[in-house]
C-alpha cells in the first residue's frame, strides 16, 4: 500500500510541470540588464553572550581576537589568562543588491568558524563587511536568529536543526553605495538566466512587436541588445524604456530533462519529455526475515536456569513482474501513465528512467543530482 500511495505524488509533479512549462512568463523573471548585479560581503567577527556553548581553548584565534578587542576599549590581558567558553569566532557572509545606497540594511548569515556546539542565544559584535575589491560596505551587528537547539545535560544532548550557523535579519547598514555600470546611452543589453537560442530569438520578437520597429537583436542565446527609441533617449525615459521591456511576456522554450535526486527519491519531468516504443520488464527479490522471541524454562523446584532464545526463520521470493510495452509517449501525461502501470515506487522509477537513457529510448536530458 505505501508504494501505491507514492505515485499519485509523483505523477502530480509531472502534471504541473507541462502545465506551466509553456506559461506566459515575464522577461524580468527570466531575464537581467546587463550590468545592474549586487556584491558579495564578508567579514570575521566574534559572537558574545554563548551560554557555555563557545569556542574552547583549542581554537587559538577566537582567544587572540579576544585579546585584540579588548585592547581597543584600554584593556589589556595576557592570552594565557582567557577562559571563555561564552564567545565564537564566526564568518559573516551577505549580498548587497544593486542600487542600494548608504543607511540601506540588509540581512547577514553567521556561521561558527571553532569548535563552538551552538550559536543560541549570542550577539554578533560590529564587524565591518568588505567586498571582493577589499573596500568596506557594511557594518554588521545585532542579535542572532539561530532557529534551532541545542541542549547538553550528563553526558546527553537533544538537538533541532543546524545550530552552529544563524542570521541576522537586518543586522548590517550600508556604508557606502556601491557603484553600478548601468548603461544609460542608446543601447542596453539584456541577458538570459538560463541560455537558449529560442528563448532569445522570442525575447527579441517580442520587444519589437510592443516597440513596432526593429528595437531588439538577439546577439547570442543569452544577450538581447536593445536600441532606445529616440523619444525615451532624449527625454530621459531609459528607465521607463526598461520597465516596459520588462512586463513584456513571452512563453521560454526548454529542454527536455528529466531531474533525479537519488537520495530523497525526487524524479521531476520537464514537459518536452518523451519516450520512443520500448518493452519494460521491472522485477526484484524480496528477502523477509523474522525473530520470535523463545523463553525455555527449567522444572519447577529445580536447578535449572531460564533461558531465552530466538526461533529465526527467512522466507525469500521473487515479485511478480511481467513484460510492459510502452508505445510512443509525446507528453508527460503519457509518460506517467505508461509508468502508473507498472505499478512501482518512486526510486523503481528512478531505475527505470536510467535504463532509457542508456536503452536510447528516453529522449530527454537526465540529470542526476
Amino acid at each position: 500500500m505505501k508504494r501505491r500511495a507514492l505515485i499519485p505524488a509523483i505523477l502530480m509533479l509531472m502534471s504541473v510541470s507541462t502545465q506551466f512549462g509553456m506559461a506566459a512568463t515575464r522577461i524580468k523573471d527570466i531575464a537581467y540588464v546587463h550590468g545592474v548585479r549586487g556584491q558579495q560581503l564578508i567579514g570575521y567577527g566574534l559572537v558574545a553572550g554563548l551560554n557555555g556553548t563557545g569556542d574552547t581553548q583549542r581554537s587559538t584565534f577566537t582567544v587572540q581576537s579576544v585579546t585584540s578587542m579588548l585592547k581597543r576599549f584600554g584593556i589589556t590581558v595576557p592570552q594565557a589568562d582567557l577562559r571563555m567558553r561564552n564567545v565564537a569566532a564566526v564568518m559573516i557572509t551577505g549580498s548587497m543588491p544593486a542600487f542600494a545606497k548608504e543607511g540601506s540594511a540588509i540581512d547577514v548569515t553567521v556561521s561558527s568558524m571553532g569548535d563552538a556546539t551552538s550559536l543560541q542565544g549570542g550577539t554578533l559584535l560590529m564587524t565591518p563587511l568588505s567586498g571582493i575589491d577589499g573596500m568596506v560596505y557594511a557594518s554588521a551587528q545585532g542579535p542572532l536568529s539561530v532557529g534551532g537547539i541545542s541542549v547538553r545535560q550528563g553526558g546527553s544532548e537533544i538537538r533541532r536543526n543546524h545550530t552552529a550557523a544563524g542570521r541576522v535579519p537586518g543586522g548590517a547598514l550600508l556604508e557606502r553605495a556601491m557603484r553600478t555600470t548601468f548603461n544609460r546611452d542608446s543601447t542596453v543589453n539584456v541577458v538570459l538566466m538560463q541560455a537558449d537560442f529560442t528563448t532569445a530569438n522570442r525575447v527579441a520578437q517580442a520587444v519589437n512587436t510592443r516597440f513596432s520597429g526593429n528595437v531588439a537583436v538577439a546577439y547570442d542565446a543569452s544577450t538581447v541588445a536593445l536600441t532606445v527609441p529616440q523619444e525615451y533617449r532624449s527625454g530621459g525615459r531609459i528607465v521607463e524604456f526598461i520597465s516596459i521591456v520588462e512586463l513584456e511576456e513571452i512563453a521560454p522554450d526548454v529542454v527536455a530533462k528529466v531531474i533525479i535526486n537519488e537520495r530523497t527519491g525526487t524524479v521531476v519531468v520537464g514537459g518536452n519529455v518523451s519516450i520512443l516504443p520500448v518493452a519494460i520488464s521491472h522485477g526484484g527479490v524480496n528477502i523477509e526475515i523474522q525473530s520470535t522471541p523463545v523463553i525455555s524454562q527449567p522444572a519447577p523446584f529445580s536447578l535449572g536456569q531460564t533461558i531465552a532464545t530466538h526461533l529465526t526463520t527467512i522466507y525469500a521470493g521473487s515479485d511478480t513482474s511481467m513484460v510492459v510495452p510502452l508505445e510512443g509517449a509525446a507528453t508527460v501525461q503519457d509518460v506517467a501513465r505508461a509508468l502508473n502501470a507498472l505499478k512501482v515506487s518512486p526510486r523503481d522509477i528512478i531505475v527505470i528512467f536510467q535504463a532509457l537513457k542508456e536503452s536510447g529510448a528516453l529522449k530527454a536530458e537526465l540529470v542526476i543530482i
